[in-house]
Parts: C-alpha cells; structure tokens; sequence
C-alpha cells in the first residue's frame, strides 16, 4: 500500500513558491554559488593522493592488496547500490534485520554520507530531477552535477524541498538510527583503517602503500562512480523510456555504479528493484546481490514493471531506440513532461494506482 507522502501542500503554501517543473532553473540569488572552500581543499587533496595511489598500484609488493581493495571496493559498494539506494531510498524492495545490518555496514565502508541523508537527498533528486530544488541539478553543467555541487552552498530550493519530504520510515528504523549516532566513529574504522590494515598485516604489505591503494584510492573511484550517474549518466546516452527527462541510458557507467547506469529506465520506474530492463546481471552486479540474497529470504518483496508497463511507458514518451518485444514499435508524439509522473519510488502519493497494481511482486513473505 502507499502510505507515505513526499510533498506537504501546507508547506508549498507557506514558502509561497510553486513546485519546480522539471528542468526548470529559478534565477539565482547568489547565495547557491557560494563556494565551501573546506570541502574543495579536501576534495582536491583526495584526488591528488588518488592519483598517487593508483601509481603506487603498480608497485605493490604483492597482487594480494590489489584484489583485496578490487572486493572492498564491491562490497562497499554494494552498500550503496543495494543498500542506500534501492532499499532505503527507493523501497524497491524489503530486507530482514540480518540483511539490513549487513548493507548498513557496507555503505559505512563507502563513506557517502549517512543513509539517512543519502536517502533525503536522492529522494528529492528523484522528486524534482534537474531543477534547482535538485541537489546535484545536470542543468547546471557536468562538472556541477558530479562534484561541484559538494563545493557550493545548497541552492535554496534544495534545503526548502528537502523539508517536504516524507522520512518517517528512515526515523523509525533502528539500523539507520543507529548508524547515523555513530557514524563519525565507523567511518574512519571501516572506510580507511580497516581497508588498509588488512594487507599490511595479512601479507606484509607496505602500511604507506596499504593505505594508498586499498585506502584513498579505492574510496576516490568509488565516489567518482557514483557521481557518474549523477553526471555522465544525466547527459550521454539513449532515453528508450522518456525521452523527455533528463536521464539516460550509459553502458560505462552500468559497468563502473555495479548497474546503476540504465538511469533512463530508473527515472521512470524507480521503484523497480533491478533498476533496469535488463534480464541479465553481466552489466548489473547489484541485482545479483539482491537475487541472491532474495535466494536464502533475507531479501522479499521484490518490486518490478510488467513488461505490458514498459511497453506502454515506451511507446508513450521513449525517443524509439528500445525495440518492442511484440514487433510492435510505433512511437507516440508526447514530447511533454508529466510532473505528475515524477515519484521517488514505493511509497510516493503521486504513484498512480493503475501502476501500483500492475507491479510485479516477487518473493512475497508469507504471513505466519
């Protein structure tokens, strides 16, 4: 059932500002430009000790430290993909305690801010994708949406949409409390010291070169990663499903984000636990990982899109490049977009109830 709500009407009445439509730019009052100099120091000197890390891979004292930081670098990851992203922030699907306390860990390890942010943040983005009130908004360029929005102050619409959106199920769940209390304490444990300890101990690694490699530069690609889909995959690429959204579809960055690059389909069904159309996991670890999991019942109610949805969603509004499974590939000409089509995922109040319905369902916990 949907049971929660992303915008309160109250509060768009009491900031006395309509909602943003997407792609639409508010003019800027200066303020969203002020630039945050302690996270561009920061950033600048990660990428430079990036950088040197990725030179010392090549002198590792033993391979070991390269395929440990390759599987750190995946599970973390996972933390994101699976964990922040399609359970918390989409509720795509449902994860026992075990399962949650495992992702909870993980996405820790990648250090992308607490789940709780993450899932507001990415909530909004969703809700209003590429406009101000988006918090890494493509429209402002591809530098902007892939680091630079970390640089500036929050656009005010940002911070005023931010306060809409519905996060009472991140409040009631213990695993996402809990993480958030002490966060400032697992971080530097199990993004940095732990990767890094591992080698020098195990294997005799360099502590310098652990630290480099299964450290620094481990944790600066998998932010760039992730940041490409906020990016690279907002610009380049096919829009089979809505071609009038930003999003699009990108091979590279599927294969770098673990299936996180079929952002064209994600848009429009955010919800969809596989968060592509794709029926295989060669360019989508993350279902996998899901499928897996859903394998031993730690994972259940898996929420995915009837092909009869994604035909029809296609047809509407794709720009044609997805080939009908039926032969039957005739194009609409809606070159609009539908605000009211916009959702966050499994919960929002705008999801309609005719796509509610056709939902597929996998893996349903049996009532006891």
């Amino acid at each position: 059932m949907i049971s929660s709500t992303m915008l309160s009407p109250s509060m768009q009445e009491k900031e006395g500002k309509p909602t943003p439509q997407y792609g639409e730019t508010v003019k800027a009052s200066g303020k969203e430009n002020k630039v945050v100099w302690r996270n561009v120091i920061l950033f600048t000197l990660l990428h430079i000790s990036g950088l040197y890390g990725l030179y010392l891979c090549f002198f590792l004292r033993s391979w070991y430290t390269f395929f440990w930081a390759t599987i750190y670098l995946h599970v973390a990851g996972v933390g994101v993909t699976a964990g922040a992203h399609r359970l918390w922030a989409h509720r795509a699907y449902k994860a026992k305690l075990p399962m949650r306390i495992f992702l909870m860990i993980c996405q820790t390890a990648a250090f992308q801010n607490h789940i709780y942010e993450w899932v507001r943040d990415h909530r909004v983005h969703h809700k209003f994708t590429d406009t101000d009130a988006d918090p890494h908004n493509a429209k402002r360029g591809f530098f902007f949406s892939h680091i630079g929005w970390l640089m500036l102050k929050k656009h005010p619409d940002v911070k005023i949409k931010g306060r809409t959106v519905d996060m009472s199920d991140m409040e009631g769940d213990q695993v996402i409390q809990f993480q958030k209390k002490y966060y400032p304490v697992l971080v530097p444990l199990l993004a940095f010291i732990l990767p890094a300890f591992v080698p020098w101990y195990f294997w005799g690694e360099n502590g310098w070169v652990s630290w480099y490699t299964a450290g620094i530069f481990r944790y600066c690609f998998s932010l760039n990663s992730t940041w490409l889909v906020n990016s690279a995959a907002h610009i380049w690429g096919t829009k089979p499903y809505d071609k009038t959204i930003g999003p699009t579809q990108n091979l590279g960055v599927a294969l770098t984000a673990l299936g996180e690059g079929w952002h064209n389909y994600h848009h429009v069904f955010p919800w969809d636990y596989k968060a592509a159309e794709l029926g295989n996991y060669r360019m989508n670890f993350t279902t996998f990982v899901i499928d897996c999991f859903s394998k031993i019942g730690w994972a259940y109610d898996l929420k995915t899109a009837s092909i009869e949805m994604i035909e029809k969603r296609a047809k509407r509004t794709g720009d044609g490049s997805r080939a009908s499974s039926n032969g039957d590939g005739e194009i609409t000409n809606d070159h609009s977009h539908h605000h009211d089509d916009t959702i966050w995922g499994w919960g929002d109040m705008d999801m309609k109830l005719e796509d509610v319905q056709h939902v597929k369902v996998y893996n349903r916990l049996k009532e006891t």
